[in-house]
């Protein structure tokens, strides 16, 4: 598969193509706990962060926590400019700015967030379009996200143009697989920590891996 196997791309954001400085992670969610009344061990943050294990509300209700509580006050402690500071891109990402298809982002990260970190991160004009989960849209896997933004991007794979999907978590895969594209994970934990393997058309642990591989020399 090369870049452009593909007609159209749509990426995840926050652990495909950006990630925060493990010390803001640790303490927004040390904040986020004092307000719930939980303390989290560095693990137990990472797996809520990351979604490490399984889904993020499941291993909320396994800790005791309600999750809507949980994350109406995680979007109370959050900064926008805070967490966009505290952000950087991955060095293995910058190969999408340079994608000549049309590239949109669907990401569960909040437009308030997203905004400050493409802005911070000057990666704004990457995309052709932006697509954050809502409860009103729905939340990958649910294949609305996608759609809408294959709706803003003018693409059609009922007209045969070929898609994909590609970010870190199976509901990435999930989502791409619901909407008819195919499904890429990139693994930024490793299965072991993760817990599991996410199945996928393709599975890679960095994003470089595909880009067009170099004509072979004479």
């Amino acid at each position: 598969m090369s870049a452009q196997s593909y007609d159209f791309w749509l990426l995840d954001l926050d652990g495909t193509l950006i990630d925060v400085e493990r010390g803001y992670l640790h303490e927004v969610m040390r904040e986020v706990g004092d307000r719930v009344g939980y303390g989290f061990s560095d693990v137990e943050a990472e797996a809520v962060w990351y979604g490490l294990g399984g889904t993020r509300n499941e291993f909320l209700a396994a800790l005791g926590l309600d999750p809507t509580h949980f994350w109406t006050v995680f979007h109370e402690v959050e900064d926008p400019l805070a967490r966009a500071e505290h952000s950087y891109l991955y060095d293995d990402a910058a190969f999408v700015g340079e994608l000549t298809r049309p590239t949109g982002l669907v990401t569960h990260s909040q437009q308030w967030l997203t905004d400050a970190a493409l802005s911070h991160l000057g990666i704004e004009d990457w995309f052709d379009a932006v697509v954050c989960c809502t409860d009103e849209l729905g939340w990958k896997p649910d294949p609305a996200p996608v759609r809408t933004a294959m709706a803003s991007l003018g693409v059609d794979t009922a007209a045969g143009e070929r898609g994909v999907l590609v970010g870190d978590g199976p509901q990435d895969v999930g989502a791409a697989w619901n909407a008819g594209l195919d499904g890429i994970h990139v693994e930024r934990h490793g299965h072991d920590r993760r817990g599991l393997c996410v199945l996928g058309d393709r599975r890679v642990t960095r994003l470089d891996e595909l880009i067009d591989e170099p004509p072979a020399s004479d």
